[in-house]
């Protein structure tokens, strides 16, 4: 997955963080709920804001870090 269409860098969000396009949300906030047990299908329904791919896209950026 190319992930540079889902995760963009914001000066003034997040403290300049990464953050998935259009939210808040950083990748290792996503990252961090599925390593706590959370399902695809639970953050989804927690976080309705972003998709599928936003979470695939997190998973890409953070191998790439």
């Amino acid at each position: 997955m190319d992930y540079i269409y889902r995760v963009e860098i914001v000066s003034g969000v997040r403290t300049g963080k990464p953050v998935i396009k259009g939210t808040r949300m950083t990748p290792k906030d996503v990252l961090e709920y599925l390593t706590a047990g959370m399902s695809y299908e639970e953050v989804l329904a927690d976080f309705p804001y972003i998709t599928k791919e936003d979470i695939l896209a997190c998973i890409a950026f953070a191998s790439d870090e």
